[in-house]
């Protein structure tokens, strides 16, 4: 119930009273949903009377879908698990109203209050951030006091499920005795290469076979589709742009980097009158423009001595270090260039950035180039956007489409609805909407996708098949390899069985086994799991004895000995996690015993 109030906040923990929710997700199937819309068109399901209303399906529906962490191409199963979940909620509540299990308002205040999801900086509870928390997530006050009502009745019996059902300490000993015991075992693997008999495979084989698994030989209902793209990012790789708006980028981008400067300052007031002193910056600055280096001309004509003598440097500054005018000039520079006098404090100021702390225009270009044609194109794509939705609602074909908009109509290979598709075809929604009744039944364009932000894509179906049969002749060789690996594997079967047979009269026969000694049921082992599995389901052999079992594998048949079984070493915290885990089932096991057992006395209509 708090799941899209949690999903805006990081800090929402899992011990908000919801548990008996999230355990229900969990172990609760989706069922088909028949018959969704009944005579009462606002009522879709009713427990024992109790009525669900479509409005409470797609309030959760729409919150599952805001939380980000359903995509949307699977609204439709989406809804139909919401259903269900309403559906077990209700009759947990009115077995839990039923049982007597009662909140109080004054405790549904104290919840609420302590919250950290509800407090302020402070810390303390705050009825705006409750409000803007709720409003956020689609609650009301009094529509979350409610379902906070409802979610700590289920908890509360959910709890006393949980504690009515226990292990005894010799249940717990067994259980840890189990979980360390080891066992070792000898195995050896049969394929095909043991074999000495050819494998036939008659044509009545096949006939059988195929008859037999015609599920696996059907073609599934298939489209071929045509569809039209607009991509923003293929639109700005064919414009060009200019080369003096490119640089206008670049200083725009690099307006506030940190940059080396030097200066010339030549102050008035005191020796110089104003006038003088802007004569004297002039006579530098048509110095510097002849050809004489910053360097030689600071040092002839700048009163800040010490710079002067580095060349006029002033290090590397940040903007606010001398000021707004200075900055207006010294920020306004590309590297190397040399600005106009300035007059700041008394002073006129000849600035030079000599070096800029960032990326140069060359490292830059491309990015920008990319970064500009796609602003530029911007207008361009969204009118386009919006001549594709006009022309593709009104058109009875996509190639119309295609020539007025000057793109190209493209086309894809026979699909069916689970293919696993490449391309723009495999972006979310877009297979959804190839197999919607609009678009697969009546025939119509889709409705404009948008796969991203620079990506709007238009799909009709320009044929479409139903499921069928193959023939067995189309599908003979995928039957005649399936049915050598069937007879492959039933004549390993009875080999195996045979050697079994063999050393259980106490027969060795030259067997290549391969062994393994001391596994334990969690080892981290190279012997395939199926095997180690089945060594643990063998019974206990007798002292100095061994016992026999065959075990399928995919592809072939294993014969396992199990020689010896031990205790193990004791491992604390294993065993403490084990029975912890076996407490949880215990309790999901009760839990889902008595859903089950109210589901089957229930009244439910859908």
């Amino acid at each position: 119930m708090l799941q899209s109030i949690r999903d805006g906040s990081r800090s929402w923990g899992a011990k908000i009273i919801i548990g008996v929710m999230v355990a229900a997700m969990a172990l609760f199937g989706i069922e088909s949903l028949f018959g969704l819309f009944g005579s009462d068109p606002n009522e879709v399901a009713s427990v024992n009377g109790q009525p669900i209303m479509r409005q409470q399906v797609e309030l959760e529906v729409q919150r599952a879908l805001r939380s980000g962490q359903v995509p949307p191409e699977q609204e439709r199963a989406l809804r139909n698990d919401m259903l269900d979940q309403l559906i077990t909620q209700q009759l947990l509540s009115q077995y839990a109203e039923e049982g007597g299990f009662a909140v109080s308002e004054q405790q549904l205040d104290q919840l609420i209050v302590s919250l950290p999801e509800f407090h302020d900086q402070d810390g303390r509870f705050s009825a705006e951030v409750f409000r803007n928390r709720l409003a956020g997530a689609g609650y009301t006050p009094v529509s979350f006091r409610e379902e906070l009502r409802i979610d700590i009745q289920r908890q509360h019996l959910q709890q006393g499920l949980a504690f009515s059902d226990f292990s005894l300490p010799n249940e717990q000993e067994r259980l840890a005795e189990l979980q360390r015991q080891q066992r070792s075992f000898r195995y050896v693997v049969l394929d095909g290469d043991d074999l000495d008999v050819d494998i036939d495979v008659s044509d009545d084989d096949l006939q059988a076979y195929y008859d037999a698994h015609q599920e696996r030989y059907e073609r599934p209902e298939q489209v071929r589709l045509e569809y039209v793209l607009i991509d923003r990012q293929t639109m700005a790789e064919e414009r060009d742009v200019d080369e003096e708006v490119l640089r206008d980028a670049w200083r725009e981008q690099n307006r506030d980097a940190d940059r080396r400067v030097s200066h010339i300052m030549i102050t008035f007031g005191n020796e110089r009158t104003r006038d003088e002193a802007q004569q004297l910056a002039e006579t530098a600055r048509e110095a510097l423009e002849s050809g004489e280096s910053f360097a030689d001309t600071a040092l002839r004509y700048s009163d800040d001595t010490a710079s002067a003598e580095e060349g006029g440097d002033l290090g590397v500054i940040s903007r606010g270090f001398f000021g707004d005018t200075f900055d207006d000039a010294a920020f306004g520079l590309e590297e190397g260039d040399v600005s106009q006098p300035v007059e700041m404090d008394n002073a006129f100021h000849i600035i030079q950035v000599t070096d800029i702390q960032g990326p140069t225009f060359e490292e830059q270009r491309d990015e920008l180039a990319r970064e500009v044609a796609l602003r530029e194109v911007d207008d361009e794509f969204n009118q386009r956007v919006q001549q594709l939705i006009d022309e593709s609602f009104a058109a009875d074909d996509l190639q119309s489409v295609a020539d007025e908009l000057d793109l190209t109509l493209q086309e894809s290979d026979w699909l069916a609805r689970d293919d696993e598709v490449e391309g723009v075809l495999s972006e979310p929604g877009v297979m959804s909407a190839a197999f919607s009744n609009d678009v697969f039944e009546e025939g119509y364009n889709s409705e404009v996708i948008e796969l991203d932000q620079d990506r709007r894509l238009v799909l009709r179906v320009a044929e479409k098949r139903d499921a069928t049969l193959l023939p067995l002749d189309e599908v003979r060789e995928d039957v005649e390899m399936s049915v050598a690996a069937e007879k492959q594997q039933q004549a390993l079967r009875e080999e195996g069985e045979a050697l079994v047979a063999t050393l259980r009269e106490g027969q060795q026969d030259d067997v290549d086994w391969l062994e393994a000694n001391g596994i334990s049921r969690q080892a981290d082992t190279t012997v395939p799991q199926l095997i180690v599995q089945e060594a643990f389901r063998m019974a206990r052999p007798d002292e100095g004895e061994s016992v026999y079992r065959t075990v399928e594998l995919p592809q072939g048949v294993a014969v396992v000995a199990l020689d010896s079984v031990s205790v193990g070493e004791v491992d604390d915290q294993l065993e403490a996690f084990v029975a912890q885990m076996a407490e949880q089932l215990r309790a999901q096991s009760v839990l889902q015993g008595l859903i089950d057992d109210l589901r089957s006395d229930a009244d439910i209509e859908r």
